[in-house]
């Protein structure tokens, strides 16, 4: 008998097809994630479970899967997963690291782009009929954008998104790169001539703040008032990690304020954002719904990273995307 997984939302149909030569599996065909109360229901009888980012497995749903051996994780972060407590279960968690760098980078530009340009405003400007009520083509103070070159690129999070982002920003658009880590990386630094700094130096300097540090308790509103405040009132705060890492409030009283010139924001406090929160007032603010992965290399890519996992675990190997290694010391790989 194969063992049965439960995957959380529909993902693509050859790797469904390689994943059903190895389990029994039942998908979740809603656009929306399965509620709770249903996902509890559902982790009773599965061995093995596809989570995504707004899937809530905390400890009360992995004590009541008795079954449960391994949560494959269909992201690179994990934040929704307890896994202290998946860990003294005996149950393994795994991510989907590398796979979506590209994407995400490239997203994070476009963001930068998008709000040092006014591409947005620009956009409904044009398409609202504003432009044409103005009977002026062209006037050398319309829709006045910032250039990047020269300017300071600050990186919060040298991982392997940080390092792309910092890398296009000095090598594609000639600006200063400035990051800040918890750990300092000399070599990164020779390669792209990066410049290591304190987060308050960061803040204080960069003309573009981009963040890419994963949600931790430690990063939990890690940019707020006080931080908000230390920036230059011409600088672009840009956030395509978690949205909890940014104090939303604090955010909108910095634009309304005039603290910083702008923000380009893909992640959120609470998702999805309805369409008056506070945020959708602001004309320099450029918004995008999570799509940070969002290309079919990057996430096709994502469930292949998932199935390698899962099929890894099952032949009794340790799966290569394993985030809570102790875990082996608990249980051995595979569902006999």
């Amino acid at each position: 008998m194969k063992p049965r997984l439960f995957i959380t939302r529909e993902l693509f149909d050859d790797v469904i097809a390689r994943l059903s030569q190895y389990f029994d599996i039942e998908i979740w065909d809603r656009y929306y994630e399965p509620p709770y109360k249903v996902l509890l229901e559902k982790v009773r009888g599965v061995d093995a479970l596809v989570s995504l980012l707004t899937d809530r497995v905390d400890c009360n749903l992995l004590s009541n899967a008795p079954r449960l051996r391994i949560v494959a994780q269909y992201a690179v972060g994990f934040d929704n997963v307890d896994v202290e407590c998946a860990t003294k279960l005996g149950i393994y968690v795994t991510n989907t690291p590398g796979v979506l760098t590209e994407a995400t980078a490239e997203l994070t530009w476009a963001l930068i782009l998008a709000v040092a340009r006014r591409i947005v405003e620009s956009d409904v400007f044009v398409r609202w009929g504003e432009w044409y009520r103005t009977m002026t083509a062209w006037h050398p103070k319309m829709m006045l954008g910032t250039e990047l070159k020269g300017k300071v690129l600050g990186i919060i999070g040298l991982g392997r998104i940080g390092k792309r982002v910092a890398e296009i920003g000095a090598k594609g658009f000639g600006m200063r790169v400035i990051y800040y880590d918890i750990r300092r990386d000399t070599q990164f630094e020779e390669e792209v001539g990066t410049t290591y700094k304190g987060l308050e130096d960061v803040l204080r300097e960069a003309d573009v703040v981009s963040i890419h540090v994963p949600l931790t308790k430690d990063t939990y509103h890690m940019i707020g008032e006080r931080e908000l405040k230390m920036m230059k009132p011409t600088a672009i705060l840009i956030n395509t990690a978690r949205g909890a890492v940014v104090d939303t409030e604090a955010l909108v009283k910095a634009l309304r304020e005039g603290w910083i010139a702008g923000a380009g924001l893909d992640v959120f406090e609470g998702e999805p954002i309805p369409p008056n929160h506070p945020l959708t007032a602001f004309k320099n603010v450029v918004l995008v719904p999570h799509i940070g992965s969002a290309t079919y290399e990057a996430r096709h890519a994502m469930a292949e990273a998932v199935a390698d996992n899962l099929v890894a675990f099952y032949e009794g190997r340790v799966p290569p995307n394993l985030v809570n290694p102790d875990v082996v010391k608990v249980r051995p790989p595979g569902f006999k």
